[in-house]
Order: structure tokens, then sequence, then C-alpha cells
């Protein structure tokens, strides 16, 4: 008389697999923070362009060229964000402390405070609190309740006049900068907002 099989339980398959799911993600993940971090490349961008109803409160500069603009002093060491509240601009600051690309953005109407943050949370796309289709988003502080993140128009346009007591939080920049802070703000990224 044959003998049955002896058959592991679905419980035991499920714990087997989930546990060595597991291990495969803690192994990749510390591949990947070993390897090489990604920088900002150095294309210039072009000019955002106005889209019919939306005018910039006032227009940044077209990107400089990294060398034409010092990352300002006290902002840290290290592979970093730093905004400029006073300047409205961004750079992106390899771990050698060189600044890779340097960018003038607009502000939101709240600022955060002056500090280090990190990168907490990204989002390809969403909507602004403006109502405008945004993405790129890289969120690193809130004030006054109001998140506060770098991002970029789709259709690349300028942000609209804020209405009159509206609170945004969003740091808007073309596109072809916002594509580079999206390449280089990876989630934990230092970033130090200085005056």
């Amino acid at each position: 008389m044959p003998v049955p099989a002896r058959r592991l339980p679905s419980w035991a398959w499920v714990t087997g697999l989930t546990a060595g799911a597991i291990a495969g993600v803690v192994v990749l993940t510390a591949q990947a923070e070993s390897g090489p971090h990604p920088t900002a490349s150095a294309v210039k961008s072009p000019r955002a362009s106005a889209s019919a109803g939306a005018k910039p409160s006032s227009a940044p500069k077209p990107s400089a060229p990294s060398q034409a603009v010092r990352v300002p002093e006290k902002s840290g060491t290290g592979r970093r964000v730093v905004y400029s509240l006073g300047q409205h601009r961004v750079w992106l600051v390899d771990a050698d402390d060189t600044a890779r690309r340097t960018f003038t953005v607009w502000p939101g109407t709240v600022n955060p405070a002056v500090g280090s943050y990190t990168v907490s949370v990204r989002k390809a796309a969403v909507t602004g609190s403006d109502g405008v289709a945004i993405e790129h988003v890289v969120y690193f502080s809130a004030a006054s309740g109001v998140n506060i993140a770098f991002s970029n128009a789709v259709d690349g346009s300028s942000p609209p006049p804020a209405a009159a007591g509206a609170q945004t939080g969003g740091i808007r920049m073309p596109k072809a900068d916002g594509t580079a802070l999206w390449a280089f703000g990876e989630t934990g990224t230092k970033v130090r907002v200085v005056d």
C-alpha cells in the first residue's frame, strides 16, 4: 500500500516565500546604498515659457553656469541641495562640494525657515495648490501647516500669481531644472535653506 506524500501547509509556503523576498530586498538595498549616487547634469536649461493665463509675479533669470554664482557660505558640506530665500536660487552640490548646477526659482507665498532638512517624500506628478499640473515634486519641509516642495509645471510654465491670502509652498522652477533636481534629490538628500 503506497504511503501518501506529506504536504506542507500553505502558511509554511507563504512564510518561506515572504522571508525570501524580504532577504532579496535587503540585499538589493545594501547594494544600492553602496553604489554611486546620481549627480546633476550641467545641461543649460531653456527659459520657462508662460502659458496663456499664467503670468509670473517676477520671472526668474535664466539658469547660470555653476561657476558664475558661488554656493553660499555656511550652507553645509557634502552632497546637498541649497536654497537661498533672498536670491530665489537653488544649487545642486555634489559630495566634493562642487556646485553642478544652479538656477533661479519662483518661491511660494510660504517660505521654509532657514535651516537643515532632508528630502522626505517625492511624487512624480500631482496637482499643485494653485490648480496647475506639476511634476518632479520633492518635499522637504512644512511651515504654517503648508508643505514646502520643489517642483515644475508639466507644461513648463511659470506659476500664476497667487490669490490674495493664499498660502502656497511650491518652489517652482523651469522644466529642465525640475528634471535635474528630481534626478539629484533622492529621498534622504540633505536640503539647506539659507537667507
